[in-house]
């Protein structure tokens, strides 16, 4: 949620608030204080993502392999000092949130519309000022770290109500997030993330028992005084008169001035107006409206952890626990494996459609002023009714037919109502196959049923032989860019060319050798199809839960499938005529690959009536500098940032890795024949030699310290039997 003004008042009026603390000063303290048990950290996965992703390079689609590197350094660095990890990400937008995450998204949305605006003006990513976080960054962090081998959980209610629950319930020595809705909750210490220094391993501490002697409160008021203050619950605006008539009584009370007067004010009000010892009048004590009282008593609710009572608040009056709307359209195994799998984070968009039929899409890195693109809301949502139809059949007559309602963010959508989206069943012999023998079948041809109901959402179930020829993560890029060819009047070869040869490159890169990957200018067009790419995974990831995981989900990710820069650089050298040949670096069986590849696509969009053609784009601004993610001559650049011809770090401690057909790979600068005589040739800077190279929320672990991250990072298991457990 997050408490208007709060942050700025006990960093600037009540310092003493924020103590510097030593993580494993903290660490020993716990396992003095709890003999057995490992220190443990409660993170709220949403609030890091910022901290997290440092990659220079944002604006291209993301830098996923290292940003998976860098997760990996995040967790081996508490690991190293013997504290446990365990990640939460918001699975849900409760609807009392509804209208703050709105007006988020319409802000965001803004500065992203100024984001293009810069690109196409300077052909440059903008300054860090504009970071956007690349589209899909908070999905994928939570499958992420679950490969890194990290517990992860994926919440059914509001995220700051569970992980303040946890940390409650499990003695954790703290929680790491930057809310300050933990700074009233009744649970663990609140630790900064923004104030965190891994080199260090040192944060801020915001105390909510100094706040309360400072402010002359109990704990138990802190959850009224957030809602006076205004949080997600209670709007800012409801309650300005209250604030305004007691910054007036307290001015007149105290003539000195002060700063945050508003926080003391209401303070004062609180301690003014507290109900007698063992009353039970609660929010009813207070001079206010009856409709206020009965918003700020649902507010204060939000705040009370399991087994905890508020003298506001009449116990009497706590909701119960409410059933999905749409729940009742589904067996009772089949909502028990869908929420099991979602709060493992196991599964995507899955238990949102059969719990509460309300699916939502954060921004996305898209050009609103591009009236040629297809937004990824709409281009997916063909693939995205299937997937509904599948969870949701409709049976012929029946009252009311299940219907989805769709918050998703792009142009021209004011959010101002949920698109209705109804469930179309698939076209395949046989109609649509029992969702329980999907995921609870164990017979061997439920294995081939679940692959041609996967492709079958796409509408693709005609190609599956030679899909099913390619490896995965290539048959995932293969199928999303049919699906996106067919799907978008506007795609070309040359874009097709980008998205298939920087898929192959990209599997025999390390993440040492992309951060070297160079680009002299940024495209906005490419910008939006590295998004769309990027969400299409999201797609596929939703799309093989709802059909039993006929495939492992890891093979599906983005550090598996793509990378910002080197898509950018494909994008630019393939509408610039390079060769098949320079697009797959002179490595023979990559363009063997390619063509392969190419071929499949093509004859899949000719047999549908689809054809592609050529239509490259030429440059239209010059830098003067080429780019690797970001260049701005005004701020110190990291070291492989270099002018051309400089030779480009290896990072600390790395190893060549024998990285097997890259053996006797060209450098970027392969002189060739042009598929595209008479096109104005393109070439990149002369790159770096190239190396050979089912209870949630279980208890804690005894005291055996936490193991390194993954003795084998990203690896994972996938049972083929539907809805298997998976690490």
């Amino acid at each position: 949620m997050g408490v208007k003004g709060l942050q700025g008042f006990v960093e600037n009026a009540l310092p003493g608030t924020c103590q510097q603390v030593d993580l494993r000063e903290m660490a020993e303290q716990c396992r003095r204080a709890q003999p057995g048990r490992v220190p443990t950290l409660a993170v709220d996965g949403m609030a890091c993502l910022r901290h997290w992703y440092s990659c220079q390079a944002w604006v291209h689609g993301g830098q996923w392999q290292e940003y998976l590197h860098l997760l990996e350094e995040f967790v081996s660095a508490f690991t190293a000092v013997g504290i446990c990890l365990v990640f939460f990400f918001d699975g849900v937008v409760e609807e009392d949130k509804r209208k703050e995450w709105v007006r988020r998204r319409l802000r965001v949305s803004k500065n992203i519309a100024r984001v293009f605006q810069h690109i196409k003006v300077h052909g440059q990513q903008p300054g860090r000022d504009q970071f956007c976080l690349p589209s899909g960054l908070a999905t994928f962090s939570m499958f992420a770290l679950k490969s890194l081998g990290q517990e992860t959980w994926s919440t059914v209610r509001e995220a700051d109500y569970e992980i303040a629950s946890y940390a409650l319930q499990h003695g954790c020595m703290g929680i790491l997030g930057q809310d300050t809705d933990f700074l009233i909750f009744d649970t663990a210490p609140y630790l900064s993330i923004s104030r965190l220094r891994l080199d260090r391993m040192s944060t801020v501490q915001l105390s909510r028992e100094i706040l309360c002697h400072s402010l002359r409160l109990h704990l138990s008021d802190l959850p009224l005084l957030a809602c006076l203050l205004g949080n997600d619950i209670v709007p800012e605006h409801r309650l300005q008169r209250l604030r305004s008539d007691c910054i007036a009584e307290y001015s007149r009370k105290f003539s000195q001035t002060r700063t945050h007067v508003t926080v003391y004010a209401l303070a004062e009000f609180i301690s003014r107006n507290r109900p007698p010892s063992g009353g039970s009048q609660g929010i009813a004590w207070l001079p206010l409206l009856d409709v206020d009282r009965v918003l700020l008593e649902e507010g204060v609710q939000k705040y009370l952890l399991p087994g905890q009572r508020s003298p506001w608040v009449n116990s009497d009056d706590l909701s119960p626990a409410t059933v999905g709307e749409m729940e009742r359209f589904s067996s009772a195994d089949i909502m028990q494996a869908a929420k099991e799998k979602h709060i493992k984070a196991e599964c995507f968009m899955v238990y949102n459609v059969l719990c509460d039929g309300v699916v939502e899409c954060s921004n996305t890195l898209e050009d609103e002023e591009d009236t040629q693109l297809l937004p990824q809301a709409l281009l997916y949502r063909p693939a995205r009714e299937h997937i509904y139809g599948l969870l949701l059949p409709t049976i012929q007559g029946s009252s009311p037919s299940p219907v989805v309602k769709e918050w998703f963010v792009f142009a021209g959508n004011l959010l101002s109502e949920p698109h209705l989206v109804s469930p179309v069943p698939l076209d395949q012999s046989g109609g649509n196959p029992d969702l329980s023998i999907l995921w609870f079948g164990t017979d061997a041809a439920v294995t081939d049923l679940r692959v041609s109901t996967f492709l079958a959402i796409f509408d693709l179930q005609e190609f599956t032989e030679g899909l099913r020829q390619l490896d995965m993560p290539l048959m995932a890029v293969a199928l999303l860019v049919i699906y996106i060819s067919l799907q978008d009047s506007h795609l070309s070869l040359e874009d097709i060319d980008a998205y298939l040869s920087q898929a192959i490159c990209v599997m025999g890169k390390s993440y040492t050798e992309l951060l070297c990957t160079r680009v002299p200018r940024v495209d906005s067009r490419a910008v939006q199809l590295a998004s769309l790419f990027i969400r299409g995974l999201g797609v596929l990831i939703a799309a093989n839960g709802a059909c039993g995981f006929p495939f492992s989900s890891d093979v599906m990710m983005p550090w598996k499938t793509f990378d910002g820069l080197l898509f950018h650089s494909k994008y630019l050298q393939a509408h610039c005529g390079s060769p098949d040949e320079e697009l797959l670096e002179g490595n023979e069986s990559w363009v063997s690959l390619f063509r392969q590849l190419r071929d499949l696509v093509l004859r899949a969009c000719r047999k549908r009536g689809k054809a592609i053609h050529s239509a490259p784009r030429r440059e239209t601004t010059a830098p003067e500098k080429p780019m690797g993610g970001q260049y701005n001559p005004t701020e110190k650049q990291p070291q492989h940032f270099r002018d051309p011809g400089q030779t480009c770090p290896l990072p600390q401690n790395y190893r060549p890795q024998n990285r097997g057909p890259r053996a006797g790979m060209q450098e970027c600068g392969y002189s060739g024949r042009s598929r595209h005589p008479g096109r104005q040739r393109y070439r990149l800077a002369p790159r770096w030699p190239l190396c050979q190279s089912s209870q949630p929320y279980g208890p804690r672990p005894s005291a055996t310290p936490p193991a390194a991250p993954g003795a084998k990072p990203g690896e994972t298991t996938d049972s083929t039997s539907a809805l298997g457990n998976r690490s």
